[in-house]
């Protein structure tokens, strides 16, 4: 068995274990494998060892390893997105976690209608304090959550958050804790269409304690795939 098939198997135990803390079953949360800076030849291995879903960061990485792979698996992005690279994400992405922005989501309806093409997205929400994270606030979100779902070629489903990065759990889960919130909200106040039931959150080095406050997708890059190595990086 080789070293990802390896790592893949008890990612796959530890959430098992943590679903069971919660109360809650395995197989409602997916595991999005994040790729970003491994090549082509790893995320193959990391197919067949199991991996459904790869997550990346970059468009143009994204798209040197699409070109080679193809729909391998599902692809979501889960980086920022800037509007000058949409129409080049939609050729990739099955899902998009990174919208913060009607500007954005208005983008992406119009190349998806170019396309004649479906985007399933979550709305990023900056749920800590820290200037380098992306997403729009807790309380922006239900505005933009409403003029979302009016957008044709969309669906919306969920919303995504990146914890404070931080040892300190109780800080940690309270931003988890405020994306469920956030959910909650949206799903009491929009009532004419589906509600979402998405929560993209939890790391590699934070996803059990997502899992107990009620992620519904973890996002797993060194602990399936290794620390990354920038400089030996080939597609």
């Amino acid at each position: 068995m080789s070293e990802i098939a390896k790592n893949w198997k008890r990612i796959q135990e530890r959430i098992a274990e943590a679903a069971i803390n919660s109360g809650r079953n395995f197989n409602e949360i997916k595991i999005v494998a994040v790729s970003k800076t491994f090549p082509a030849e790893i995320i193959e291995e990391a197919v067949e060892a199991g991996v459904t879903i790869i997550g990346e960061n970059r468009i143009q990485e994204a798209w040197q390893k699409y070109q080679r792979l193809g729909n391998i698996a599902s692809w979501h992005l889960i980086g920022h997105l800037q509007t000058n690279k949409v129409k080049r994400a939609i050729q990739i992405f099955d899902v998009i976690h990174s919208v913060d922005s009607l500007h954005l989501a208005e983008e992406i309806s119009r190349r998806c209608e170019q396309r004649n093409k479906d985007v399933e997205i979550l709305l990023e929400v900056k749920t800590s304090d820290e200037s380098t994270k992306f997403g729009i606030s807790s309380n922006q979100a239900l505005e933009l959550a409403r003029k979302v779902v009016t957008l044709p070629h969309l669906r919306l489903t969920g919303l995504m958050t990146i914890g404070k990065f931080t040892s300190n759990e109780k800080e940690v889960r309270e931003c988890f804790q405020m994306l469920r919130q956030v959910k909650d909200q949206i799903n009491s106040n929009i009532n004419s269409h589906k509600p979402i039931h998405h929560l993209s959150m939890g790391m590699s080095h934070d996803f059990e304690w997502a899992i107990e406050e009620g992620a519904t997708m973890v996002r797993i890059g060194t602990a399936i795939f290794g620390q990354r190595q920038p400089k030996q990086l080939a597609f």
